[in-house]
């Protein structure tokens, strides 16, 4: 059996008219008398009784009304999820991120798909950083990052924000008091750092500014994400190199102070494979333009 058989049925169930209902179903009459008379032979009974003056339903075909509707209602909606999926209206995402301006930005985004588009969902990846982030797009294990942009050949981005450096220390610290930090101050301290095998771009710019300072910091202990990181500084154990949206997280025992020689700018992307097909991608994308360049 077919699904333009059951359509067919219910037409004239509904119509009691074969002309009537061949003509909502927009084909020619003895096409649809054929439809019929093959689900009644499929069924092995009579579905309407036909006189030349009305047609009306056999206790069969009263039986089958109700099945039909629903085998209706289902076919169209599955036809309706065939069609959002092709406009990229549902479908999944998944977005890997780490870093205080990933979360940021994911709350965002994810606001604006949840409103806009609640049919696609966002499988959030946390903890993976711009290298690890960039390598699993290239491999298609995630299909959206936030990164510290450039980003390789093959990899669209769309900017979100450029953030700054600055210093997390412990609020009882001695430095914690001053307006403005030099790098030179903190030669002879401890750091909290990002691990080195996530490929955080934070990381590389501490290394990089010390280097310009004229020394290698001394990283006591690693931290797998910026509340841990924040935590560990609060503890007393180092001071960490951050960005200046870390600001916005309020830790026990921890003090936000300006470095002095912070003019690096760390571009945050969103990034995603040119070549990814995924159409809820596409979507999820056009949205992020909306967001983020409004």
């Amino acid at each position: 059996m077919e699904f333009r058989q059951f359509e067919a049925f219910l037409a004239v169930a509904e119509e009691l008219h074969f002309a009537r209902a061949a003509e909502k179903l927009h084909v020619a009459q003895p096409a649809l008398s054929k439809i019929i008379r093959t689900l009644e032979r499929e069924l092995g009974t009579e579905l309407f009784e036909r006189t030349t003056r009305k047609v009306r339903l056999t206790p069969s075909g009263e039986a089958l009304l109700e099945p039909a509707k629903a085998i209706s209602v289902h076919i169209n909606g599955v036809k309706r999820i065939a069609r959002a999926a092709q406009q990229g209206e549902i479908g999944s995402v998944t977005v890997g991120f780490a870093g205080t301006t990933g979360y940021s930005t994911l709350s965002i985004l994810a606001r604006e798909v949840s409103r806009k588009q609640p049919g696609i969902s966002l499988e959030l990846l946390p903890q993976n950083y711009s290298g690890e982030a960039l390598s699993m797009l290239r491999d298609g294990t995630i299909d959206l990052a936030v990164v510290s942009s450039p980003a390789p050949a093959g990899i669209s981005t769309l900017l979100v924000r450029n953030e700054t450096l600055m210093l997390a220390i412990p609020s009882d610290h001695r430095l914690a008091r001053q307006d403005r930090i030099s790098v030179q101050d903190l030669r002879d301290q401890r750091f909290i750092a990002y691990p080195a095998s996530h490929g955080s771009r934070v990381r590389d710019a501490m290394l990089s500014i010390c280097a310009a300072a004229g020394f290698v910091p001394h990283i006591a202990q690693e931290a797998p994400d910026p509340y841990s990181l924040l935590a560990l500084v609060g503890a007393d154990v180092g001071v960490a190199i951050v960005v200046a949206s870390s600001k916005h997280i309020r830790v026990d025992g921890v003090t936000y102070v300006p470095l002095a020689e912070a003019t690096m700018v760390l571009p945050i992307a969103l990034a995603w494979r040119d070549s990814n097909p995924s159409l809820a991608l596409s979507t999820v994308v056009d949205l992020a333009r909306n967001v983020f360049t409004s």
